[in-house]
């Protein structure tokens, strides 16, 4: 055994400091073993910070909700005071670059009491939903190292899905929090748009469409931390509106019957896997049981092929000129031009194409996505409290699914397409969504299942979630490579 709490959630972790029957010292002793001894073979953990982590253990303050608790943050989606920050990127990785400043979302994690044990691995830029980047190889999942973990917050999914912590930072442009979720038997819960700052350094990321939080093993550690990190920053653009009650609160489950639809239809004519349909059908089931009013109800939208092209079309537009503005802010931050071996050729060939498009048919784009939001989330406005739908069309994909062939560098972007068609939806309406691991395939790899609610409804989402998690327990579940 490597670490004797690795099968403790934080929020269990943080109660036996707050007992006095551990020290934080030893909870992040634990988690640095596990790390030591696991991390050859998940590849999750790109920056250790050990030493350092041990230090601020013995000077947390224990009052905080979550004293002493040992976290991973993801090497993007924000920047961490004094340590490596590479983005996926052999740019930054080679010029040994270091972070001046700390996210706001970060400093909260630390006043909340968790302790930084190192940064993990990420795709350069987020730009796909593996994580694979060239610059620090790929992170392998616990469930099976053949499989990916998914991305862009992978390293954090192996992470906590070993074991080695109860909690990893994770950011979601696209799928990213959700989508390794999915892979690793986790929940991650994209916040609604605004919910989480990602000040100082941003006001808002891909055009509102990133949203910042964790991925864990219990649904109760999620509200704890939302709990812990919500809330704006001074100007940011966009403010979801606070909640009625904390989050913890409600973990009792919904005070009544919801109205739930749901779908499994595909924007791309190809079934989802059977096992996924099952999965779903399963989660549907225990709603019922439970007392929900289920029907097959949902956005006509989601699943329809013309519109997921249109939004694909408009997406396509701006997408590459966000990689073009992430290419140079590297060239800002070391001082030296990006050079095309700087970055993979992927990232290489979007920025090239986001050059040449014009303001006119960037503004035309985002109001075609914002007139596409209204109408997708319409439907939560027509009745409806949820929609249940795969977190992904399909199981975990091997490692290597989404690389670049010589003759063709977006190669892993078109495979991508398939893989966002239930999760990037939601990030253009800024809704929250959370996926929740109720299914597995006959050869035991995770699969989620994603609830979405209205927006600035993570109250609905947290209440259902914990319902669920009641009902069909997955904290007993044991990936093969496993920290306890």
């Amino acid at each position: 055994m490597t670490n004797p709490f690795a099968a403790l959630d934080a929020t269990e972790q943080a109660r036996l400091v707050h007992a006095g029957e551990v020290s934080p010292t030893e909870l992040v002793q634990a988690a640095v073993d596990a790390a030591t001894a696991l991390d050859p073979q998940l590849n999750a953990i790109i920056h250790p910070r050990y030493e350092r982590a041990l230090a601020e253990a013995a000077t947390v303050d224990r009052s905080a909700p979550f004293a002493g608790v040992p976290i991973v943050l993801k090497d993007l989606d924000g920047t961490f005071a004094g340590e490596p920050y590479h983005a996926g990127t052999v740019h930054l990785r080679d010029a040994g670059y270091v972070a001046p400043q700390s996210s706001w979302l970060f400093e909260r994690l630390v006043a909340a009491g968790f302790v930084v044990i190192g940064k993990t691995n990420t795709p350069e830029f987020g730009l796909v939903p593996t994580t694979e980047p060239v610059a620090h190889g790929p992170s392998r999942n616990p469930w099976n190292p053949e499989h990916s973990t998914g991305g862009s917050s992978g390293g954090s999914a192996a992470a906590v899905a070993a074991g080695v912590v109860p909690v990893g930072h994770a950011g979601d442009g696209g799928g990213s929090i959700r989508i390794p979720a999915s892979e690793c038997g986790l929940v991650g819960l994209k916040p609604s748009r605004g919910r989480i700052t990602l000040g100082p350094g941003e006001t808002e990321s891909w055009g509102g469409l990133v949203a910042r939080l964790a991925v864990t093993r219990s649904v109760r550690d999620t509200a704890g931390i939302l709990d812990a990190v919500h809330g704006p920053g001074p100007g940011d653009p966009s403010w979801a509106p606070p909640p009625a009650r904390p989050y913890a609160d409600e973990l009792a489950g919904p005070s009544g019957s919801l109205r739930i639809g749901s779908t499994v239809a595909t924007s791309d004519g190809v079934p989802v896997h059977p096992e996924v349909a099952a999965a779903v059908e399963r989660a549907l089931g225990l709603l019922r049981d439970l007392g929900h009013r289920v029907d097959d109800a949902s956005p006509s939208q989601i699943g329809d092929e013309g519109f997921f092209a249109e939004m694909s079309g408009h997406f396509l537009t701006v997408y590459p000129v966000w990689v073009s503005q992430d290419v140079d802010e590297l060239a800002r931050m070391t001082g030296t031009p990006v050079v095309e071996g700087g970055v993979e050729p992927l990232t290489w060939s979007l920025a090239e194409a986001g050059r040449g498009v014009g303001a006119v048919a960037y503004a035309d784009a985002m109001e075609g996505l914002r007139s596409m939001s209204r109408q997708v989330a319409g439907w939560w406005a027509d009745g409806h409290d949820v929609l249940v739908t795969p977190t992904l069309p399909d199981p975990p994909p091997r490692l290597g699914a989404f690389d670049a062939t010589p003759d063709n560098p977006l190669a892993g972007m078109f495979v991508a397409t398939r893989v966002v068609m239930y999760t990037m939806p939601f990030n253009i309406t800024g809704q929250p969504a959370i996926s929740v691991p109720l299914g597995w395939t006959s050869d035991g790899l995770p699969l989620g299942v994603q609830l979405v609610g209205a927006a600035g409804r993570e109250d609905q989402l947290i209440a259902l979630a914990a319902q669920l998690e009641a009902a069909a327990p997955w904290a007993d579940r044991r990936p093969g490579i496993w920290a306890g």
